[in-house]
């Protein structure tokens, strides 16, 4: 590991598992319908991913889209067997701006219950499909509580194609002190007084790792923790494209072939642990019985960062 103290802080590494075909808002994205019809390479790029955490022995997150989970179940085994924590991407993949209050709730509970039912424990944590949270879905993280969640990872606090929330918190806050429901924005880094992501899926890939090195570490040094998050497809540079534009074409596919060895310095460089450990090791103040919920998760034990804390209505800060 470096000698710097901001690497002996925790960042938090999460994989959204989903598969090659789950890319957003296109024309020639698959239905669900389809999906059980196309040749599926999550199996084999999960597994690599996982060990590759192994190697360093990192303990993390693992979003799994329901319909990944009902489909593979023995890859949500396989990561409990290897001590990391089980989370939901939601089931059917879909934006959260075009659904109803209703029809998010239903998704985010069926995912929730699929996933549960095939791990044997209790689902805390939950990511938006494209971190598609915006001003216009205020009903987001009360119906995430609605559906027994425990903390969310979605809030994307800059300006993206799907959603983002340009003033949003920076650092993990507080959303419902009562019920001990605590929103993780994806991290960001301030360029030139703009908030930039270098963390995760097209910018993990597109900016140098000395960048994200020292981005890393400058999120550290101000108390909050790194938060990570890859896509399996991102290690496997020859699977099946979609039919896209240019603009997104870059945007979905470039430098594929730089991920795997990024992950491997990030997770070799820098403490990882997972939400759940980083919230049992961070409580907010709150009487919740929370700490007591996240050592269900038998999770690794990891030294704890300082923690930020705010409040929010309704999800968005």
């Amino acid at each position: 590991m470096a000698d710097n103290h901001a690497t002996e802080r925790s960042c938090i590494f999460s994989i959204d598992v989903e598969d090659w075909f789950h890319i957003l808002d296109l024309p020639s994205t698959p239905q669900v319908s389809e999906w059980d019809a196309l040749p599926s390479r999550v199996e084999a790029n999960f597994l690599k991913l996982l060990n590759i955490l192994s190697e360093t022995g990192v303990k993390g997150t693992c979003f799994f889209l329901g319909w990944v989970a009902k489909k593979f179940p023995y890859l949500v085994r396989e990561a409990l067997s290897r001590g990391h924590e089980i989370a939901s991407h939601g089931f059917g993949h879909q934006l959260v701006y075009r659904m109803t209050s209703r029809e998010f709730y239903e998704d985010a509970a069926k995912a929730k219950e699929t996933i549960e039912e095939i791990a044997g424990k209790r689902v805390l944590g939950y990511r938006a499909s494209g971190f598609s949270v915006t001003l216009e879905t205020p009903w987001f993280a009360e119906k995430l509580m609605e559906a027994g969640y425990q903390y969310d990872s979605s809030i994307f606090p800059a300006t993206r194609g799907h959603g983002g929330l340009r003033k949003g918190n920076t650092a993990p806050y507080l959303v419902d002190a009562r019920r001990g429901f605590v929103e993780f924005p994806i991290s960001v880094q301030k360029v030139w007084g703009k908030p930039v992501c270098f963390f995760g899926g097209g910018y993990l890939r597109i900016f140098p790792y000395t960048v994200i090195r020292k981005m890393t570490q400058r999120v550290l040094s101000e108390g909050r923790p790194a938060i990570f998050y890859v896509h399996p497809r991102e290690i496997d540079p020859d699977h099946p494209r979609l039919p896209m534009g240019r603009a997104r074409e870059f945007r979905s596919y470039v430098n594929l072939r730089s991920t795997e060895s990024k992950i491997r310095r990030l997770v070799s460089e820098f403490k990882m642990t997972s939400f759940a450990d980083f919230l049992l090791k961070n409580p907010f103040e709150c009487d919740c019985g929370y700490v007591a919920e996240a050592n269900e998760l038998d999770v690794a034990s990891t030294t704890p960062s300082r923690v930020q804390s705010g409040n929010a209505t309704g999800g968005v800060a």
